[in-house]
């Protein structure tokens, strides 16, 4: 038995069984909130809980939300503390809307994700997906884009799977954690949020993990769709679609498989007398099958850049997607350089670069990643770019 203090400084006593047979590293708990207290329920991989209510999986991987700082006022250079288990345990009682059941994935800031935990955390849901209703994951705000955007990729489902995260890390005043992962719980368990993509769940507004991306580093209304606007609302414990379920336009689904890799991707953002070294560089050093650039305006490089580029992707038979830097609009196909200048002058068509449409660079860069992985050549891969209008 472990004791547990409510908001109202009642103190009540709760059970949580631990199942470990198959989750030996990462165990998981399943638990059920009464009234002011929570008690323990035996584990099941079939069935729900209790009838009538769908059970929810919240899947743990650190972030902000899992964040602790020195001080109250701090919100800047803090670190991950916590665990989900001890998120969870700041959230309103859920007994009327939910059957809940959390595991701990990773614990690690968000700019530490990369492939093998995308791959991770992509192979649990697909595991647990026939078991369970929704699915909400806790996560660090600062790649939260491309984490939701890697999964819409490549998970089929309409059952809704929420990301979630903070601004202010769990020891600051005002701390937005809480609330954030409530929403998102209850936004999870609702069936009208079924079939409408991967969703964000933040600081009121319900966007989607396609569109979706951070727009300010430090203030709490960060995540914006401003070509596509938000999807929903919460307000006062109550969910405001604006639309009927629908997923996004231009998803193209890949199918993952155990031991799954993602080749080499790097970006560049161009300026101003930007080194063509950098490009060489990029490709030699790193062996990229593929490069975005995250260029000036709507798909501006330099001449001599897409000379440079040209004759380097050629000779390579990479793809090279062009970007935008700016955080809206979009790079169509017109914007693209129609031919390259080659060492002796002679000029040749360019036909291995690819509009990146209104994806900004680091979601272009997962969609070519996964484009490569499934060996598709370079008019396949401007056919997938054509759904966000690009190719």
């Amino acid at each position: 038995m472990t004791k547990f203090n409510q908001s109202e400084g009642v103190t009540s006593e709760y059970e949580i069984e631990e199942d470990d047979h198959h989750h030996t590293h990462r165990p998981l708990f399943r638990i059920k909130y009464r009234s002011n207290s929570i008690v323990s329920t035996n584990f099941s991989d079939t069935g729900s809980i209790s009838e009538g209510l769908p059970t929810i999986k919240v899947l743990g991987t650190g972030g902000t939300i899992a964040s602790k700082g020195a001080t109250a006022h701090q919100t800047a250079g803090y670190e991950v503390d916590l665990t989900i288990e001890d998120l969870i345990s700041t959230i309103p009682d859920l007994s009327t809307t939910c059957n809940l059941e959390y595991e701990q994935v990773l614990n690690v800031d968000s700019k530490e994700m990369g492939t093998p935990e995308l791959l991770l955390l992509h192979s649990k849901i697909i595991e647990d997906l026939s078991k369970y209703d929704g699915f909400v994951i806790t996560h660090g705000t600062d790649t939260m884009e491309e984490t939701a955007f890697f999964l819409q990729l490549t998970v089929n489902t309409n059952k809704p799977i929420v990301l979630c995260g903070s601004m202010r890390p769990s020891t600051a005043i005002s701390s937005d954690g809480p609330m954030n992962l409530y929403q998102a719980i209850v936004i999870a368990a609702n069936r009208s949020s079924r079939a409408r993509g991967v969703l964000v769940a933040l600081n009121d507004r319900i966007g989607s993990g396609f569109h979706i991306t951070k727009s300010n580093a430090n203030s709490l209304d960060t995540f914006k769709s401003s070509n596509n606007g938000d999807l929903g609302h919460f307000v006062n414990n109550e969910i405001h679609y604006y639309f009927p379920p629908a997923k996004p336009l231009g998803i193209t689904y890949f199918h993952l498989t155990a031991g799954s890799t993602l080749p080499e991707v790097p970006i560049i953002y161009a300026h101003q007398q930007l080194n063509n070294r950098l490009i060489q560089l990029a490709i030699d050093e790193l062996e990229a099958e593929g490069l975005v650039f995250a260029t000036m305006g709507a798909g501006s490089l330099s001449a001599k850049t897409n000379d440079f580029t040209g004759r380097l992707a050629h000779s390579r038979g990479i793809p090279i997607v062009y970007s935008k830097r700016s955080q809206d609009g979009m790079v169509p196909k017109a914007s693209l350089p129609v031919q390259f200048e080659a060492e002796d002058g002679t000029k040749s068509p360019f036909l291995n670069n690819i509009a990146g449409g209104y994806l900004n660079p680091q979601k272009s860069r997962i969609l070519l990643q996964l484009c490569l992985r499934d060996r598709m050549n370079i008019p396949q891969i401007k056919d997938c770019f054509k759904g966000v209008y690009g190719g």
